[in-house]
C-alpha cells in the first residue's frame, strides 16, 4: 500500500475496527486516526496513539486542500454485553477543491439524516453506500441500507455518481452473495438510473473522478 495518511474510523464494531489492524498500520504508516467520540481511550489501551475524537458534524482539517466533516449515521456501536452505544458512530465527508465525498459508514435509512447532509455538506460529487447486510428486513432495516435504499440515499444527498460497498466479503446476514449487487441492479431500473450513476467496482478497480 502506498503510505496512509489518515484513517477514519465510523464505529467500533469488529469487523469495522480491528485492533491487529490498527496496530500494524499504525506501525507501519503513523496516521492521524479520526474515529467518533468515545473511541480515543480504547485505541489508546491498544497502543495506537494519534487519535483525535470527533462528534457529529464537527470538521478538522487534514491539509491545506482537505478537511473532514463527520456527518450522522442510523446505526449503533458495542464490543461486548455491556457497552451498547457507549461510544459514537458516523459517516464522513471529505471535503476537496476537486469535490466533496460522502462515506457513509454502516446505516439504516431514514428521510431526514441524508437530506440534512445535503444542506450541510453539499454539493456531493461522490458518494461510497453500503448494500449488503440487509436480509431480513424485519431485523437489519434499521442498521443496514437494502439496495433500493441507497439508492434513495444517493438521491437524498444529490451524489453525482455513488460507489457499492459492504458487500461480497464476509457473510454478515441472510441476503446471498449475489443478492446485493442484482437487487442493486433492480433498484436502479426502477428509478430509471443507469449503472454509471451507481457502480459496482471489482477487487482492485480504478476510476477517476475529474
Amino acid at each position: 500500500l502506498p503510505r496512509i495518511h489518515v484513517v477514519m474510523l465510523t464505529h467500533n464494531h469488529y469487523d469495522h475496527l480491528d485492533v491487529q489492524t490498527m496496530r500494524l498500520v499504525f506501525g507501519a504508516h503513523h496516521p492521524k486516526i479520526i474515529p467518533p467520540l468515545g473511541l480515543k481511550a480504547f485505541l489508546t489501551k491498544n497502543y495506537v496513539s494519534g487519535v483525535s475524537e470527533v462528534d457529529w458534524w464537527e470538521e478538522l482539517a487534514l491539509d491545506n486542500d482537505v478537511s473532514m466533516q463527520a456527518v450522522p449515521a442510523q446505526h449503533f456501536s458495542g464490543r461486548g454485553l455491556l457497552d451498547r452505544d457507549a461510544t459514537l458512530w458516523c459517516g464522513y465527508v471529505l471535503k476537496t477543491s476537486r469535490g466533496n465525498i460522502y462515506f457513509a459508514g454502516d446505516t439504516g435509512y431514514n428521510e431526514v439524516t441524508f437530506k440534512d447532509i445535503l444542506s450541510r455538506c453539499g454539493p456531493i460529487k461522490v458518494s461510497l453506500l453500503p448494500i449488503g447486510a440487509y436480509k431480513p428486513a424485519w431485523f437489519m432495516s434499521p442498521i443496514h441500507t437494502s439496495p433500493e435504499e441507497a439508492v434513495m440515499i444517493h438521491r437524498d444527498v444529490g451524489s453525482e455518481t455513488s460507489i457499492a460497498m459492504h458487500f461480497g466479503t464476509f457473510p454478515l446476514a441472510d441476503d446471498g452473495y449475489e443478492d446485493p449487487v442484482n437487487d442493486l441492479k433492480l433498484a436502479l431500473r426502477k428509478f430509471q438510473m443507469t449503472g454509471d450513476e451507481f457502480l459496482v467496482m471489482k477487487e482492485g478497480e480504478v476510476r477517476v473522478f475529474g
